[in-house]
């Protein structure tokens, strides 16, 4: 509930006193104003893309492997794919299904993405690409890549003579 209200004396324009607890609106300097932005109908491929950018992955290396965490919430593991191509590219791909949207359903805010997402990384060389494991518990995809040994140095002793 506002202290202040919105609808600033029923003028039919929104007020522009600042309102630190309304949780209703936030406050537009540019209502009111023409905006060419929003004729310009949202493409397929936008919705994509935001899908593509929100496959948020960490990588970290360990002394046995290199573990990449993908948080890929409401996505099945059936729906994700693990590959490696090219030799030492890890390929992480799926996609998360559109809500199926009902005739009379009223959407107030669509903030989760849905689309195809794909990420990869190269390997480096001590990247054992054909022990790779991945496995997926409660919406994050671990894939674990295990580690080459580092090869011992060779000393070799030289006689003095």
């Amino acid at each position: 509930m506002s202290l202040i209200p919105n609808n600033w004396f029923n003028t039919g324009r929104r007020s522009n006193i600042f309102d630190p607890f309304s949780l209703d609106e936030i406050w537009d300097p540019f209502f009111g104003l023409p905006s060419t932005l929003s004729t310009v109908p949202r493409s397929e491929t936008a919705a994509e893309t935001a899908a593509f950018a929100n496959a948020r992955i960490d990588w970290k290396e360990t002394p046995e492997a290199h573990v990449f965490k993908a948080d890929l919430p409401g996505v099945k593991k059936e729906e994700v794919k693990v590959e490696v191509e090219d030799g030492n590219v890890l390929r992480i791909s799926g996609q998360r299904a559109r809500e199926k949207e009902e005739k009379n359903d009223t959407w107030h805010r669509v903030e989760r993405s849905s689309g195809q997402f794909m990420r990869k990384f190269r390997l480096p060389e001590n990247a054992k690409v054909d022990q790779v494991k991945a496995g997926m518990e409660n919406g994050v995809l671990t894939v674990t890549v295990p580690k080459n040994e580092a090869p011992k140095p060779q000393v070799k002793a030289i006689n003095v003579y």
